[in-house]
């Protein structure tokens, strides 16, 4: 038998990896992971929990306007300078706890770039150092895409960068429409920067329910978020006044700043995957079965590599089927139907299940909508006009509730929630049946009762 390094390796120390290597080593396991840049991936370095220190930061603009309603004088001013430093020594702290969790499991940390050799070697590069393992666990998740065929693309920035700003721009142009683009339109325009998003599809959010899309691009516009469709960039020019933005519809738009939110693919550049016999598919993600092995016999792969659902939460739970599957001779896959998730544009965005269309497509034998708009409670003295979302989407035959979708405050709060019920398989007639908290906003989800008969389209 050979004699190997270590039982498993995991190339990428963010939430799937860590978690991975953490379980696989309390059970008893030598495991060794090794991360490039810093421990905690893009979640918590370079996304989602900087991202949302970003949006309250933000927020706070909104919240004092409200506050003048009721009585408050208020006057604010804000240091980006001291944010950022705030946001990074947080950042440090966290990422230092998931280093620290590692080294109580037992597992052996690298800091280094690692490299398949073959389907039992990596290398990590720079170190001169070559470890063998029984298995390996490739967990490199994504990163963000640019046209890089683009005149003056060099110029552009994308979320990563946006993180580190050394300082508060006073316009910004965002590319794209998806939810990081939307995310980080709400974060500069509630910081009191002139904000545009191009984007170069119908609406944004694509993917989602048609009448949250359409919601969404009201409210964010009433935010002061200058939104354009159905355009995208020719080039970009530098000038001695900043960047000048030219687009397809003949306009030029001058920024300080563009950033590029165009989508993120998976993190597979140069990692020596062909030489370990590791496929991609044509998504150019790594190819990986129902349990997430790979195309090679001694290597899985999982998270945002793979591309299934790009989502941390989601990652963990393949971490812990990985683990299950594999060293304890428990096989398991983790589910993807009904998984939650949350925009956190502002308004935020919370959804679980199908959109009305997938619904339609799908429920042989139709659906029944469900649809509420109104002004939240908190806005009743401020004169806003700010409206919130509600949509629940059921299946005519068995009457499940198949969908919810939120838009407006508290809306990634109450979907998790709601989950729960869409996950369980609970039918309008059981969200009907239990009492509503009043006064509360997420009351409307138990108290909707007339169903439409068409989509309700845009608003």
């Amino acid at each position: 038998m050979t004699a190997y390094d270590y039982d498993l390796f995991v190339i990428g120390a963010g939430s799937g990896g860590v978690r991975a290597a953490r379980l696989t080593a309390l059970g008893g396991k030598r495991v060794g992971i090794a991360e490039e840049h810093r421990v905690g991936g893009t979640c918590v370095i370079r996304g989602c929990v900087p991202k949302k220190f970003m949006v309250m930061a933000s927020d706070f603009t909104h919240q004092f306007e409200t506050a003048e309603g009721y009585g408050w004088s208020v006057e604010a001013s804000f240091d980006w300078a001291k944010f950022m430093e705030s946001k990074d020594v947080e950042i440090a702290r966290l990422s230092g706890i998931y280093a620290a969790n590692l080294g109580k499991a037992g597992v052996d940390l690298i800091h280094g770039r690692a490299v398949l050799k073959d389907a039992h070697t990596v290398e990590i590069l720079g170190k001169d150092q070559t470890i063998t393992a029984e298995r390996i666990l490739i967990a490199t998740g994504g990163r963000p895409w640019l046209p890089e065929d683009l005149p003056g693309i060099e110029h552009a920035i994308t979320s990563e960068e946006a993180f580190h700003l050394p300082e508060l721009p006073k316009r910004i142009l965002i590319a794209g429409g998806g939810y990081i683009a939307v995310e980080f339109a709400g974060i500069f325009a509630g910081l009191g920067v002139e904000t545009t998003l191009i984007y170069r599809g119908p609406n944004i959010l694509r993917g989602f329910d048609d009448d949250v899309r359409a919601h969404l691009a009201g409210e964010i516009e009433k935010r002061g978020i200058k939104v354009i469709l159905g355009c995208q960039h020719t080039s970009i020019e530098k000038t001695e006044t900043g960047l000048l933005n030219r687009l397809e519809s003949g306009h030029d738009i001058e920024t300080d700043v563009v950033m590029f939110a165009t989508g993120r693919v998976p993190h597979v550049r140069s990692l020596g995957l062909e030489t370990a016999g590791v496929e991609l598919n044509d998504n150019g993600a790594i190819k990986v079965d129902t349990l997430s092995k790979t195309t090679a016999d001694n290597i899985w792969a999982i998270g945002d590599v793979t591309d299934r659902m790009n989502l941390t939460p989601v990652a963990i739970r393949e971490a812990v089927a990985f683990h299950e599957t594999v060293y304890r001779d428990n096989p398991q896959h983790f589910d993807y139907e009904a998984v939650a998730t949350a925009v956190f544009s502002q308004p935020p965005v919370g959804i679980v299940g199908l959109s009305e269309g997938e619904a339609r497509r799908t429920c042989s034998k139709g659906i029944d909508v469900y649809v509420t708009r109104f002004r939240p409670m908190k806005y009743a003295f401020t004169g806003s006009d700010e409206r919130m979302l509600m949509k629940l989407v059921v299946d005519q035959d068995t009457q499940r509730v198949v969908g919810v979708h939120i838009v407006g405050p508290e809306a990634p709060e109450m979907i998790q929630l709601a989950a729960i019920a869409v996950k369980a398989g609970l039918t309008k007639a059981q969200w009907d049946a239990t009492c509503a908290v009043h006064p509360t906003m997420a009351e409307e989800l138990v108290t909707l009762k007339e169903k439409q008969t068409a989509s309700s389209g845009a608003v």
